[in-house]
């Protein structure tokens, strides 16, 4: 596509640009802003639509003391079991394990304090169920 011809569909990025490549008048591949375009913002709120609802039924869960607070905090991260369990340096069993909400209150502070770095967060709020989505 020309430079001049980069799709400018404001959605989700809200004032902030992505770059991506474009023709320029004299044929060579040179790097262009681009505030979107409707076929990929579609596509990503459908994609945010599923994240949030997959929050929202994990956090249900959590409620419900079927699964740990670790599970919402994962999930709000996109994190699976094995994911995370690569960035504390465990099994995916053991990550597993501590999304039991018996397993979890028995976390050393240690286990939690690294938890907590990795989620980018303070291990009171690691373990306290969120009032809201």
């Amino acid at each position: 596509m020309q430079k001049n011809e980069v799709p400018q569909d404001e959605a989700l990025f809200e004032g902030m640009s992505e770059v991506c490549y474009a023709v320029d008048e004299s044929g060579r591949y040179v790097l262009a802003e681009s505030a979107g375009w409707e076929p990929a913002n579609i596509a990503n709120m459908q994609a945010w639509e599923v994240i949030r609802a997959d929050i929202a039924a994990v956090l249900a869960k959590v409620r419900a003391g079927e699964v740990s607070p670790l599970a919402y905090h994962m999930v709000r991260h996109q994190m699976d079991a094995k994911l995370l369990a690569g960035y504390a340096g465990l099994f995916g069993w053991q990550v597993s394990r501590h999304m039991k909400p018996g397993p979890f209150r028995k976390l050393n502070p240690a286990q939690l304090e690294r938890y907590a770095s990795i989620l980018k967060t303070s291990v009171a709020e690691l373990c306290r169920v969120p009032a809201t989505d």
